[in-house]
């Protein structure tokens, strides 16, 4: 097969994840209102369920479930996993030519949109599995003293705070852990937690972007303001906010930024990115060795040698999937969602909303609490009607976790709404 014959064979069987025509083809005029005049282009506004109920029919959750878990696990859309599979068919038909450079020009592609999502250049991208291994990537990378300071605060996640745990504090460093409020009125609240924690041995700040607790969102771009003009490192876990909100990496001004994909970008599972600034990448010394590892660009961090390339592409189809939402009008359905749940507890007088409401402090994750019911009682009596959400009982919190997405539709929200009233 020629090589212009095996590229254009390579797109089809894609669906098109160089340039996405055979997934715009595949979705696109449902998507922009082509096929029913009431979800029109001029349509795709945050408030039209019919246009929403068209994205929901892209997903394929099980029959009667409502999905309000989102935060923890998102589902992949059909054209993102049939992309996915036509290239695990693909590698499997001839597996040396693909796993061994067949797909490179297709793997930089997905970077290159990768790039786009964040607003930087792809060469500060690197394709990795999770946040997880970004966060690690931070901590074993860095050399610190003993006796300097990381500050991570208390609603850090769990893989945002092991690895500090695990790759520093033998060494002598110190972890300051601050306590952030659960219900601050303003930013410049969460950002004098920072500043009060800052003193001269501070060498790195790392946090979430929004906090999986309660959804709260910490203000990246003032807290690395206030760091570098101490000289200090700021480390960010995205899991929670990539593709929910539209991110522009460089006016955050962090150092470094992880995500897993499999969030509110329904990428297949076990991918994620990982953003250095290029003024920061000389710090990063990559977890897995091997062929190649003197490589000086980005690239250098995500050499597994083998890995799983379908995953990759799948994920190239994702950032598909999501532009052609649009990633503005995406958040936009989201804060609609939050706002019209916000407004239907109102009516519950023994549920206690445990998240900030305001629009610069939180997004699509909302903790709820019920009068005189703990947390997993609450989320098992919502699993006796098909609904799933996380529990939450920790920092102050007693609740559950409703995470919403752009497959939820209103009438989700009031079934849920109905559930919490007979709960």
């Amino acid at each position: 097969m020629t090589q212009l014959k095996r590229r254009t064979f390579l797109t089809a069987a894609l669906g098109g994840l160089a340039g996405s025509p055979l997934l715009n083809a595949s979705i696109g005029e449902s998507l922009s209102g082509a096929s029913d005049p009431g979800t029109t282009h001029e349509a795709k506004t945050p408030g039209n369920e019919r246009f929403w109920q068209v994205v929901a029919g892209q997903f394929r959750l099980q029959p009667g479930l409502r999905y309000f878990n989102n935060a923890s696990l998102g589902p992949s859309p059909r054209p993102v996993a049939d992309a996915t599979e036509a290239a695990r068919r693909m590698l499997d038909a001839f597996p040396s030519r693909y796993m061994w450079g067949g797909w490179k020009d297709e793997v930089e592609a997905v970077r290159t949109r990768a790039g786009k999502l964040f607003a930087v250049s792809p060469e500060s991208i690197a394709i990795i599995h999770n946040t997880t291994e970004g966060m690690n990537l931070v901590a074993a990378s860095l050399e610190l003293d003993p006796g300097d300071e990381v500050i991570i605060a208390d609603h850090e996640h769990p893989s945002g705070t092991i690895p500090w745990q695990y790759w520093q504090e033998p060494k002598g460093v110190k972890l300051v852990r601050p306590v952030l409020p659960l219900a601050p009125k303003s930013p410049g609240e969460i950002v004098d937690v920072y500043r009060e924690a800052i003193t001269d041995r501070t060498r790195v700040i790392s946090m979430c972007h929004m906090v999986n607790t309660n959804g709260m969102i910490l203000p990246i771009a003032e807290v690395s303001e206030l760091a570098r003009k101490h000289n200090i490192l700021v480390a960010v876990d995205g899991a929670q906010s990539a593709a929910m909100l539209e991110i522009d990496l460089d006016k955050l001004g962090c150092d470094f930024y992880s995500t897993s994909a499999h969030k509110w970008l329904f990428s297949p599972k076990g991918v994620g990115l990982f953003y250095a600034r290029k003024a920061s990448q000389h710090l990063l010394k990559p977890l897995i060795v091997a062929s190649g590892w003197e490589d000086d660009s980005i690239r250098r961090l995500e050499n597994y040698n083998t890995r799983n390339l379908p995953e990759v592409l799948g994920l190239g189809a994702a950032l598909d999937f999501h532009n052609l939402i649009g990633p503005s009008l995406k958040e936009a359905r989201i804060r609609e969602l939050k706002r019209y749940l916000l407004d239907g507890l109102a009516d519950n007088d023994r549920a206690r909303v445990q998240t900030p409401t305001a629009d610069n402090l939180s997004c699509g994750i909302i903790t709820v609490g019920i009068d005189g019911l703990g947390a997993v009682e609450i989320r098992d009596a919502l699993a006796e009607h098909d609904i799933d959400c996380r529990p939450m009982s920790l920092l102050g919190l007693d609740g559950v976790r409703i995470s919403v997405s752009v497959f939820t539709t209103k009438a989700d929200v009031d079934y849920l709404l109905e559930a919490l009233r007979e709960v």
